[in-house]
């Protein structure tokens, strides 16, 4: 890697570190390599509900730049039951925490994406385009995605679930929050109730040319149908 590829390590749950966490880093530093230091705090885990994650979320992100002097927090609240980032309780938690620390600092914050759907679904780039409307509402300067299938199947995200992620994200920025917030509660309603049982969608070979790096049609149609839910739900693109 060169020195000015982002290079990441990770903080334990909830407000730990280890010996190797802080070797790694102090590695890093003596290179001058530029770092990134994660943390997903756990909603419903040892800090408590939405308010208490969120200044859970608040600690660890600043813990990443006085702690560990990183130049990029990667947050990611997520849920202990669903094992998601995009339920609406996570949603709260990351987006109170980051628009807390973008009026109060100048730090860059940074957000991953863990959805429970697999791609070529509808489910899942609806929950893509959730968060992604959610953190650059609140102030967010990269998002980091997207994990489909929870991020713990193989061969189960593609690079469409990402443009699903930057034409949101786009077409989000100078929005006002009041209607930010209108426009996410109908797009989470749309999915959260099928988290008992989300599907698992298709792998990358079965849904793109492998040959080519294209989407199928099936999984371009999805797309479309997707936006234009999102543009019923008041997103314009």
């Amino acid at each position: 890697m060169r020195y000015y590829d982002p290079h990441e390590c990770s903080q334990l749950n909830e407000l730990k570190v280890d010996m190797g966490v802080l070797n790694i880093i102090s590695g890093w530093h003596s290179a001058g390599d530029v770092i990134i230091v994660e943390q997903m705090p756990m909603f419903g885990g040892y800090a408590g509900g939405i308010e208490e994650t969120a200044i859970c979320d608040v600690a660890t992100t600043l813990a990443s730049f006085a702690v560990f002097n990183g130049d990029i927090h990667l947050d990611g609240p997520i849920h202990i039951r669903w094992g998601t980032t995009t339920t609406r309780e996570t949603l709260q938690v990351a987006s109170h925490a980051a628009a807390a620390l973008d009026y109060n600092t100048d730090l860059l914050l940074a957000n991953q994406y863990y959805t429970m759907a697999g791609p070529c679904t509808e489910m899942c780039l609806l929950e893509t385009a959730a968060q992604a409307i959610a953190d650059t509402a609140s102030g967010r300067e990269l998002l980091s995605g997207v994990a489909s299938a929870k991020g713990v199947l193989i061969d189960r995200a593609t690079g469409l679930e990402a443009r699903m992620l930057g034409e949101a994200s786009a077409a989000t920025c100078g929005m006002e929050i009041s209607e930010v917030n209108k426009i996410l509660d109908k797009v989470v309603s749309k999915y959260e109730m099928n988290f008992f049982n989300a599907p698992l969608g298709k792998t990358y070979r079965e849904c793109y040319n492998v040959d080519e790096s294209t989407p199928s049609n099936e999984y371009l149609n999805i797309y479309d149908t997707v936006l234009d839910t999102l543009s019923d739900c008041g997103l314009g693109f």
